[in-house]
C-alpha cells in the first residue's frame, strides 16, 4: 500500500480538484492506495468539506483534525503517524507540485531504488517577487544549514517504512522536517519537476512564517550564529586594539581637550552593542532547549474519521 499525506491549511478553494486528482492517481498507480489528510486547524471549511465526501472517495481515506493550527511539518508528522502503508508520499493540497511525481515515488521506493526519494524544483511557474525570496531563501539554507540542499529547494517527498520510522522518532520542536530528511541520510533519490502556478486562493506559507522557518533550521542544525559571533568578537578586540593606540596617540600629541571622552564612548557604544547582540543569540539557544526539554507533543489530533469500511484491505 502506498500513503499519501497531505497537510490542508486554507484549501477550501482546491479540495474538488485534489479528490479528482487524487482519484486519477488510485487509477495509474500500481498499488492500492491510501489518502491521509491533516487539517491542521484550517480556519476554513476544509474539514467539513472533506468529512461530507469522504464516504464517496474511491480509495481508503483517513481524515484528521488537529486542535488548532501547529505548522505543516506537525500535520506531516501526524499524518505519516497514521498512514497504514508500507511507502509514503507526502504532497501539497493547493497541488502546485505535480500530483504526477507520488507515481514516480511509489515506483521508486517499490524497486528499492532509495529510501526517501525528494522532489526538487527546476522551475516554478510563480510571481516575481515570490521567485526571488524563494531563490535568496534556499540559497541562504543551503550555505548555512544543508549544503546539499537542491538549489531549488524541497516541498515534497516520499519514503519507504524504516525510512518514516526513523524520521519520527526524532521528536524536536522548533526544528525543520527537510532538514531532519537530509540529517538522517539513507539512500536518496532526487526527482525534478516544475512547480505549477496557484489555481486557487493564497497561499498561508507567508514572508514571515519563511522566515522563522529559515531561523529554526539554522538554530536548530547549525553553530554558524555562534562562529559568526566569536569572528564579530574577535574584530571587535582587534578595533578596541587600534582605538587604544589612537587614543593613546592622541593623547600624547595633545589632540584630545577632554581626556578620555572620545575612546570610552566608542568603546561603550561598541561592546554594548555587541554584548546586546550576544544575549540574543545565546538566548535563541537557551529558549529552543527548553523548548524541547518540556517534551510536548508537536501536535494534538483532536478528531478522527476514515472509510474504511468501504475500502477493506
Amino acid at each position: 500500500m502506498f500513503s499519501i499525506v497531505i497537510p490542508v491549511y486554507k484549501n477550501e478553494a482546491s479540495l474538488p480538484r485534489l479528490i479528482s486528482a487524487l482519484t486519477e492517481l488510485k487509477n495509474s498507480i500500481q498499488c492500492e492506495l491510501e489518502v491521509v489528510f491533516v487539517v491542521d486547524g484550517s480556519p476554513d471549511n476544509s474539514f467539513g468539506l472533506l468529512r461530507e465526501s469522504l464516504h464517496t472517495h474511491p480509495f481508503a481515506t483517513q481524515l484528521l483534525l488537529h486542535s488548532r493550527n501547529f505548522g505543516s511539518f506537525a500535520a506531516i508528522r501526524t499524518g505519516l503517524k497514521a498512514a497504514r502503508g508500507d511507502f509514503f508520499g507526502v504532497m501539497a493540497a493547493d497541488l502546485q507540485e505535480p500530483p504526477e511525481l507520488m507515481i514516480s515515488f511509489a515506483e521508486a521506493l517499490q524497486k528499492d531504488e532509495c529510501d526517501v526519494v525528494v522532489g526538487t524544483r527546476t522551475g516554478r511557474d510563480d510571481p516575481f517577487l515570490s521567485r526571488i525570496a524563494s531563490q535568496a531563501f534556499w540559497s541562504l539554507y543551503r550555505k548555512y544549514v544543508v549544503k546539499d540542499m537542491p538549489s531549488g529547494g524541497v516541498d515534497v517527498f516520499g519514503c519507504n517504512r524504516q525510512f518514516r520510522d526513523e524520521l519520527l522518532q526524532l521528536q524536536e520542536s522548533r526544528s525543520s522536517l527537510i532538514a531532519l530528511i537530509f540529517w538522517l541520510g539513507f539512500r536518496r533519490k532526487l526527482i525534478d519537476y516544475s512547480r505549477q502556478a496557484r489555481q486557487e486562493g493564497v497561499s498561508g506559507w507567508t514572508f514571515r512564517k519563511k522566515l522563522d522557518y529559515m531561523l529554526d533550521s539554522i538554530f536548530a542544525f547549525s553553530d554558524a550564529p555562534i562562529r559568526a559571533l566569536l569572528r564579530l568578537g574577535f574584530i571587535g578586540c582587534l578595533i578596541s586594539v587600534l582605538l587604544m593606540v589612537m587614543v593613546f596617540v592622541a593623547k600624547i600629541v595633545g589632540d584630545i581637550p577632554v581626556p578620555g571622552y572620545t575612546a570610552t564612548l566608542l568603546v561603550v557604544l561598541f561592546f554594548g552593542a555587541l554584548n546586546m547582540f550576544s544575549l540574543g543569540i545565546v538566548g535563541t539557544y537557551a529558549w529552543r532547549t527548553y523548548e524541547n526539554s518540556k517534551q510536548r507533543p508537536l501536535a494534538v489530533t483532536s478528531l478522527i474519521f476514515n472509510n474504511f469500511e468501504k475500502h477493506h484491505d
